[in-house]
C-alpha cells in the first residue's frame, strides 16, 4: 500500500522540477548548502501532510524510515523548519500549477466559503503573540462564538480543488470584502463564472463587484429580500466546500497548525493546499473513481 505515495511524490518530483520550481540557474544562497532542493522541499512538506504528521520534530524522525528510499538525504530539524517557511512561495506556485492541470480546472462553477482559522485561546497568548498582523477577534456565525485568529476564503472547483485562498484580519475586512479581494489578486477561473456561496456574500456592493469581473453570485435568498433577484441555490453543493474545510482542517490538520508568526502560519496554509491539489492532481492522473479521496495516500 505504499506504492500510491511514493507513485504521487515521484510524479509531482519530476512535474515541479521542470516546470515549476526548477534549480538549475538559481543564485546560491548564503550560508551551508541546503540538503533539498526547491522541489525536493515541497515533495517532502507534502508527504509529511499526507501523513498526518503535524509535528515537524515527529515527522523526521519518522521520515527515513517511510520516504527514505526516496530522499535518501533529509535535513535536520532545525534546518528543515527553517527552509519550510522559507517556502511558503514554493508551495504556492505549486498549488496554483497542480490545479490547472486538473480537468475540473476548466469547469465554469466555483464554489467560495469563509471559515475561522483560530490562533490562539488566551488572553496571554493575544498579547504576546507574533501573528497580530494577520490575526484578530472575530465572529463565527457557524458555532455562535467568538474567535481570535485568522478568516480563511477558499475558491474550490465542484470537486473540491482549491484554485484560490487568502487569508485575512476579521477585524480589518469582512467575509464580503475579503472576497471581492481575492477575486481580484488570484485568478479562481479561466474565465466568467457562477459561483456558489451562502447568504453572508448578500449585498449589492459584492454582487456588483463580481459582476464586474464577469462572474454571478448563487446563494440562498434571504429572508428580508422582498423580491430576490438571485439565482436558485442548490443546497447539495453547500455540503461540497464544507467537506473541503474539513478535509483542510481535520485530515490534513490546518486545524492544529501550531503556527507562531504570519509567515509560518501561511507556510503551513500552503503546504496544505498543495497536498490536497497534488492528491487531486494524482487521483485524476490515475483515473480514481473519488478524486478528493486521501486514503490510498496517507499510510
Amino acid at each position: 500500500m505504499k506504492t500510491n505515495l511514493d507513485a504521487l511524490l515521484t510524479a509531482l518530483y519530476v512535474h515541479l522540477d521542470d516546470h515549476v520550481v526548477p534549480s538549475a540557474g538559481r543564485p546560491r544562497r548564503r550560508g551551508p548548502d541546503r540538503v533539498l532542493n526547491d522541489a525536493e522541499l515541497v515533495c517532502v512538506a507534502v508527504a509529511q501532510v499526507l501523513l498526518g504528521a503535524d509535528s515537524e520534530r515527529l515527522w523526521l524522525r519518522r521520515a527515513p524510515g517511510r520516504i527514505g528510499h526516496l530522499f535518501p538525504r533529509l535535513p535536520g530539524q532545525s534546518q528543515y523548519n527553517r527552509h519550510l517557511r522559507d517556502a511558503a512561495p514554493a508551495l504556492f506556485a505549486a498549488a496554483m500549477w497542480l490545479v490547472r492541470r486538473i480537468p475540473s480546472w476548466q469547469d465554469r462553477l466555483r464554489l467560495m466559503d469563509g471559515t475561522p482559522l483560530r490562533c490562539g485561546a488566551s488572553r496571554t497568548t493575544v498579547d504576546r503573540s507574533a501573528l497580530g498582523e494577520v490575526a484578530g477577534y472575530g465572529m463565527d456565525q457557524s458555532h455562535h462564538a467568538f474567535y481570535w485568529g485568522a478568516k480563511l476564503m477558499l475558491i474550490t472547483t465542484a470537486e473540491g480543488a482549491v484554485c484560490a485562498f487568502s487569508l485575512a484580519n476579521p477585524k480589518e475586512l469582512n467575509e464580503r470584502q475579503q472576497a471581492v479581494h481575492l477575486l481580484h489578486v488570484q485568478q479562481a477561473a479561466p474565465g466568467p463564472c457562477p459561483i456558489v456561496c451562502d447568504k453572508g456574500f448578500a449585498g449589492a456592493g459584492v454582487e456588483k463587484a463580481t459582476a464586474d469581473l464577469g462572474h454571478v453570485l448563487i446563494r440562498p435568498v434571504r429572508q428580508d429580500e422582498p423580491e430576490p433577484q438571485v439565482a436558485v441555490f442548490p443546497g447539495w453543493l453547500r455540503q461540497r466546500i464544507e467537506a473541503v474545510i474539513w478535509t483542510l482542517k481535520n485530515q490534513l490538520g490546518l486545524e492544529r497548525h501550531a503556527a507562531r508568526t504570519t509567515q509560518g502560519l501561511w507556510t503551513r496554509l500552503c503546504q496544505r493546499i498543495c497536498a490536497l491539489n497534488a492528491a487531486i492532481w494524482h487521483n485524476w492522473l490515475t483515473d480514481a473513481p473519488i478524486k478528493r479521496s486521501l486514503t490510498a495516500y496517507d499510510h
